[in-house]
């Protein structure tokens, strides 16, 4: 039977990869990629990196497709991210049956950690539901931006006895006041707006790497700043991968 491994990859450094996960990219003889375009191609260089490090025994196949389009203003959103699953699965399928043979070992080399803001269990579970093709699933845990995060500003997450909430850039904006230490992924623009200033803020992008980018401060003294760093930076490499911490001021 075919094996897929969902190996987290951490937060671009090499170094992030466990050593779960370099027996899992060992085993591999195809490792699977979606190509987001030029601006992004810095994401699977990160990857092409860390099979050139690891891979201790040659013939494994780096196969690349392009990412199906998302709406990224869509009036459901719920209804947009399922369309484009659907489309993801469609591809995965394709791209399992084609390149892999029956009693091959393929790989998905997921940022982060594959059960945490990732969305490829669930599309090959899809995959899996059609009935076309069957495969094994083993999933190989990575370290989170939200674990990179708190190493690189040098903090615990929540303090003594109070709960962490991880959520989305949209969903805080729907929740109202920040009451307790929570962290903000997947925020493509950060406005702030509602938030109270007197937040404490620790913000990071390109965690764990070279190009790591860390602000912290008072909510409403580096806010602006935040923004301005993030579209530089974006504008600089093509892409941005970013995660920040909201602290309510002590009682």
């Amino acid at each position: 039977m075919r094996t897929i491994h969902l190996i987290g990859i951490g937060t671009g450094n090499p170094e992030h990869l466990t050593l779960q996960g370099i027996r899992a990219l060992n085993a591999t003889d195809v490792v699977f990629a979606l190509d987001k375009g030029e601006a992004k191609s810095g994401l699977n260089a990160v990857r092409r990196t860390i099979c050139e490090r690891y891979r201790e025994r040659p013939g494994c196949r780096f196969v690349e497709a392009p990412d199906p389009e998302r709406d990224r203003r869509p009036a459901d959103y719920g209804l947009a991210v399922d369309d484009w699953h659907a489309a993801r699965a469609t591809l995965y399928e394709e791209l399992i049956a084609t390149h892999l043979g029956a009693d091959e070992q393929g790989a998905f080399l997921v940022w982060g950690d594959p059960a945490l803001y990732d969305s490829t269990l669930r599309i090959l579970d899809r995959v899996r539901a059609r009935g076309r093709i069957d495969f094994a699933v083993s999933v190989v845990p990575g370290i989170t931006s939200v674990q990179a995060l708190a190493a690189s500003h040098r903090i615990p997450l929540h303090r003594i006895g109070e709960p962490v909430r991880i959520t989305t850039g949209r969903r805080l904006r729907e929740a109202g006041p920040v009451d307790g230490a929570t962290v903000v992924m997947l925020d493509g623009d950060p406005r702030f707006d509602g938030l109270d200033p007197a937040l404490t803020i620790y913000w990071g992008a390109y965690l764990g790497t070279p190009d790591e980018i860390l602000v912290s401060g008072r909510l409403g003294t580096v806010a602006d700043d935040i923004r301005r760093v993030r579209t530089e930076a974006r504008e600089r490499h093509g892409w941005i991968m970013d995660i920040y911490l909201l602290v309510p001021p002590e009682a």
